[in-house]
């Protein structure tokens, strides 16, 4: 909890409330960093990219082999997952390796649901 602790001290944090106000806008990129098996339990945030966070820091790595082309481009990245701690952790990994534009969702996926934002039905 001490890592988790110190990443939201040095990344940028955004509430449910305004993610959804923001969610239509084409700039903000929503990256679900949960496992598959959650995302087919309980679906995803509409239009999110799923990264998986094992795969993240290759993913954006321009450098990398596994890289995806969707980081080069001039989004708002926020990252999120069942609460927010794994993404507190995967956002301060992106910052470091130098993705600009990088927020991660206060209370994850499941503020999401509780504040009833457009979501992906699980298949």
């Amino acid at each position: 909890m001490k890592l988790v602790e110190n990443a939201k001290n040095q990344i940028d944090d955004i509430e449910v409330c305004d993610a959804i106000k923001m969610h239509s806008n084409k700039t903000n990129l929503f990256i679900d960093i949960r496992d598959i098996r959650e995302i087919q339990k309980s679906g995803r945030i509409l239009g999110a990219k799923h990264v998986p966070r094992c795969m993240l820091e290759f993913w954006i790595d321009p450098e990398s082999p596994y890289h995806k082309h969707f980081f080069n481009d001039n989004y708002h990245f926020i990252f999120y997952c069942a609460s927010d701690w794994r993404s507190a952790l995967a956002t301060l990994s992106a910052n470091e390796i130098g993705l600009l534009n990088t927020t991660y969702l206060v209370g994850g996926f499941n503020k999401w649901l509780e504040e009833k934002g457009p979501i992906e039905e699980p298949r």
